[in-house]
């Protein structure tokens, strides 16, 4: 179910439970069409965000936003036919090389017989993806470089960072949707000495929007933030 945050935000939360990989998608509502903050971790996902939309009497999603370009971020996009997907221009090549990847349960068990460090992303993933006739990846339709404003408002801005290179963070009605954009990289490529990027999160702070939501992580207000940061 929807919850609403603050102004026209709305947030469809994460799934607690770890292994799902589930983030929370975001619903920015406006007349003009909303905004979607990221696509939901499959179409399944997705196709459980639209009915929440719906039932919640938003408008239908106009924009899809790509905070980075991992796979519980935009697997669901293919659910999303009637939307401009928008992401940071260095999503184009990541994503176009994923499209070509042959998905499918047994490819995901052979990258994992070859890595298992890819079991934890790649079991999620074959949970999340029941059926692959119809699946595919979509790569976006409009970019940019350092920040874009929607029609409606809503900023995106390129903030990088090790978790991806393209991730980008949302804000709107004083909420910034931050994505994974703090965290430290992918496990499969984890390093013992890596670490969330506090740097950027001092940063992300001293702009003292009134809430901050990472995507696996219920949502904080300023003053939980700033008390949680030490």
């Amino acid at each position: 179910m929807l919850q609403h945050l603050t102004g026209r935000v709305w947030l469809y939360p994460h799934d607690p439970d770890p292994e799902a990989i589930r983030p929370s998608v975001a619903v920015i509502a406006d007349d003009r069409g909303s905004v979607l903050v990221d696509a939901g971790n499959s179409p399944e996902h997705a196709r459980t965000i639209g009915t929440a939309i719906e039932a919640a009497g938003l408008p239908a999603p106009k924009w899809l936003v790509y905070t980075h370009h991992h796979w519980d971020h935009t697997w669901g996009a293919c659910a999303w036919p009637d939307v401009t997907v928008v992401a940071h221009a260095t999503a184009v090549d990541l994503l176009t090389a994923e499209a070509d990847r042959p998905w499918s349960h047994r490819y995901l068990r052979d990258q994992v017989e070859a890595n298992p460090k890819l079991g934890p992303s790649f079991r999620a993933r074959a949970l999340a993806v029941a059926d692959w006739a119809d699946f595919r990846i979509v790569v976006p339709h409009q970019t940019f470089d350092e920040a874009l404003a929607l029609p409606t408002g809503v900023v995106l801005r390129h903030v990088g960072g090790n978790h991806a290179p393209d991730s980008t963070i949302v804000l709107a009605d004083g909420v910034a949707l931050l994505g994974d954009a703090f965290y430290p990289p992918p496990y499969h490529v984890r390093t013992p000495e890596d670490a969330p990027d506090y740097a950027m999160i001092k940063r992300l702070l001293s702009e003292r929007h009134a809430w901050y939501v990472d995507a696996h992580s219920p949502p904080r207000r300023l003053s939980e933030a700033l008390a949680q940061s030490g």
